[in-house]
């Protein structure tokens, strides 16, 4: 399903579009004092002259998401939500869209009629992110690790048309959960082990690797998986991840900052209503982690 197909069409009221309100917004992690989100949503807000809006990043867990998200006061338009509470925030939504009625996961909650509604934004960011950077069409992908960021994977594949995907999973509970989802969204979909040779055979048949592990768990495949024609490791910080840092040359590598800029965008105009100045946030993202990729749009 496209952004398109979101449910409320995308924008949030007039008064909360309003440049001299004030509004807040949040994003919410643990940890999250290395978040780039404050630096693209303020970066957006200044380029768009939302002087009302407020923009802070807030340690929560998943299990103290549901009662500050519930308490938050009206002058709240959305929270970012990153791990561990994805899950928890697709739970506690009055309101789901499509997307988080199938994943289960949300990114992104903003206030809608007196309630919260779920979203995930972090589709959009896969897709756009292997859009800007001029990757070629994927017929095939390995996927590793199974939680809830490769749930979204596997739904920007679906959107793809990708057509075999395998998943490396550390733990088999929640791989088979990954295994069902791609099966529920139409795409062949198997799992093997966390083993090197296993690994490194689905990975020669593959034209996509996505790591979606945590920092460090991928490092030992890096010299295994250095020939892949595409890798998308959605770790940004701290980068390179040994896997991006190995590839060779004319290897497409997406980051997990190309990610995190993409998604934002839709985030941005979910909360705010207004369109996301795109060249603003970028440059806003580039002054944050203060980087020299390219972060193409």
């Amino acid at each position: 399903m496209s952004s398109a197909e979101l449910g409320n069409g995308g924008g949030v009221s007039a008064q909360a579009a309003d440049h001299g309100a004030v509004h807040r917004a949040a994003v919410l992690g643990s940890p999250v004092a290395h978040s780039m989100s404050p630096a693209l949503h303020r970066a957006g807000y200044a380029a768009c002259g939302l002087t009302g809006w407020r923009y802070d990043p807030i340690e929560c867990d998943a299990a103290a998401l549901p009662g500050l998200v519930a308490g938050s006061g009206p002058e709240w338009a959305g929270f970012s939500v990153t791990m561990p509470g994805k899950s928890a925030a697709a739970a506690m939504a009055d309101q789901r869209s499509p997307r988080v009625q199938v994943l289960g996961v949300a990114n992104t909650l903003v206030r809608r009629d007196g309630g919260w509604l779920a979203d995930n934004t972090d589709v959009d960011g896969l897709l756009g992110a292997l859009r800007a950077a001029g990757a070629p069409a994927v017929r095939s992908a390995l996927i590793l690790g199974g939680g809830g960021t490769s749930a979204s994977v596997i739904a920007a594949f679906a959107e793809l048309g990708v057509t075999d995907v395998v998943i490396a999973g550390r733990r088999p509970q929640s791989t088979a959960a990954a295994v069902e989802l791609g099966r529920t969204l139409g795409i062949p979909t198997r799992a093997i082990g966390w083993g090197l040779g296993e690994i490194g055979e689905a990975a020669d048949a593959a034209d996509i690797v996505v790591s979606t592990v945590p920092a460090g768990a991928a490092d030992a495949l890096a010299d295994r998986l250095r020939a892949v024609p595409i890798l998308f490791d959605v770790i940004y910080h701290p980068w390179p991840t040994p896997l991006a840092a190995a590839g060779v040359p004319g290897r497409v590598t997406v980051t997990g900052l190309d990610m995190l800029l993409h998604q934002a965008f839709r985030q941005f105009e979910l909360m705010t209503g207004v369109p996301a100045p795109v060249r603003a946030m970028r440059l806003g993202l580039l002054a944050g982690s203060q980087t020299e990729l390219p972060l193409p749009v």
